[in-house]
């Protein structure tokens, strides 16, 4: 097999549920320099509380937690709250009862403790890459539908940057001059493009270098 760019793993958002300290801390802290955000909880309260608030890309859950096991929690996701995020489980168990379940539910991976840190990061990058892949994807046709709204081709270097930036919210966080920074073109082109892009209402400010992006409001490409 060809080896993986853990790179694509710097657009992930991960939520890791550990309820050994120790465990948590050193693996979180490794993730920490691969992954985008790693959110590290020791219980599924936390965790329910930081699906609500926060984007999450993939779930690495160990199966025995105290207040109730990660199988247990994913089934509560997918089957009453219809939330579907690639999970990984962890175990220091190989008891077959929780791999059929976690066949059953259809979890993506499951890692047998101790943790091997590549055989994780390999796990990550094959659960994430569909899902990057769609991202791309999205981006791409976000461009062509912004292109299509504006008629300098001059500008469509700027659109890709101003997609590729997004946040999670579709929040733009660049002045003029964090642009021009990164990109070589000019303030009055980009002046003029935001302010095409204003009056469709599609970049709207929100206040100083702070923009939103309504993808509901691009036009359709004929």
């Amino acid at each position: 097999m060809n080896k993986r760019d853990y790179a694509i793993l710097a657009e992930c958002d991960i939520l890791y549920i550990e309820d050994e300290a120790d465990l948590l801390k050193h693996t979180g802290a490794i993730l920490e320099d691969f992954v985008r955000n790693i959110y590290a909880v020791q219980n599924t309260k936390d965790a329910y509380e930081i699906i609500k608030s926060k984007n999450v890309d993939v779930i690495v859950s160990d199966v025995l937690l105290k207040d109730e096991t990660g199988i247990e929690f994913l089934k509560r996701l997918k089957n009453e709250l219809d939330i579907h995020i690639p999970s990984i489980l962890t175990t220091a168990f190989t008891d077959t009862e929780y791999l059929v379940d976690a066949i059953k539910l259809k979890v993506e991976n499951y890692i047998v403790k101790p943790i091997n840190i590549r055989e994780l990061l390999d796990s990550l990058h094959d659960v994430a890459l569909p899902k990057i892949q769609q991202k791309e994807i999205t981006r791409s046709y976000h461009i062509i539908k912004t292109i299509s709204a504006v008629t300098d081709s001059k500008q469509v270097e700027i659109i890709r940057f101003i997609i590729k930036n997004l946040d999670e919210n579709g929040i733009l966080n660049y002045s003029y001059a964090d642009i021009m920074e990164r990109i070589v073109v000019s303030k009055p082109t980009i002046i003029k493009l935001f302010r095409q892009l204003s009056n469709k209402g599609i970049l709207v400010k929100l206040q100083n270098k702070k923009y939103r992006f309504y993808e509901s409001r691009l036009p359709v490409p004929e």
